[in-house]
């Protein structure tokens, strides 16, 4: 019994190996780089890692936090991505002026999505934890959405999270 379920087994591994040839086996080639916490969105910006630590940040050093919520496989969040990260200005205050953290899932902290969890979105938060949901994109129906032709209107609410911060402090 146990030589024909050899004989058998033997068999099946002659049928597989003669069947699937080597250079038929797909390999893939790609080199996949590891993900930085910037996840794109400017490399050369220090990121905050958690909803958390950007808080902890945020208070502690006396900067507005900016939350920018996004997906990778998303075309509009990759639009977005790439003019935030080709405008020389905004880059430069986001570097100087803010403690800066991207999402690509929820937090459980339901003032960071006061009109509904959608993306790509962004929202500022002031050192005392209050997030300013006055400070809005263009739309009435997705009011912190960006689009990449919004890159001045970003610009502008950076500036204006940054002017209040000075003032309400």
């Amino acid at each position: 019994m146990i030589k024909e379920l050899l004989s058998v087994l033997m068999v099946l591994v002659a049928l597989t190996c003669s069947i699937v040839k080597p250079n038929e086996i797909p390999i893939k080639n790609e080199r996949v780089e590891p993900q930085t916490l910037s996840r794109g969105w400017g490399d050369q910006l220090f990121w905050a890692q958690t909803y958390e630590e950007a808080l902890f940040w945020a208070r502690s050093r006396n900067k507005p936090l900016m939350v920018i919520f996004h997906l990778d496989d998303c075309p509009h969040s990759q639009a977005l991505k790439k003019a935030f990260t080709a405008d020389r200005e905004i880059q430069k205050l986001a570097d100087k002026d803010f403690v800066l953290l991207n999402l690509v899932y929820e937090t459980t902290d339901k003032h960071l999505s006061p009109d509904g969890q959608y993306v790509p979105r962004i929202l500022f938060v002031d050192p005392s934890m209050t997030v300013r949901a006055d400070i809005a994109g263009r739309y009435s129906n997705r009011m912190y959405a960006y689009e990449p032709s919004d890159m001045k209107l970003l610009l502008s609410n950076m500036q204006r999270a940054k002017k209040f911060l000075k003032a309400e402090l």
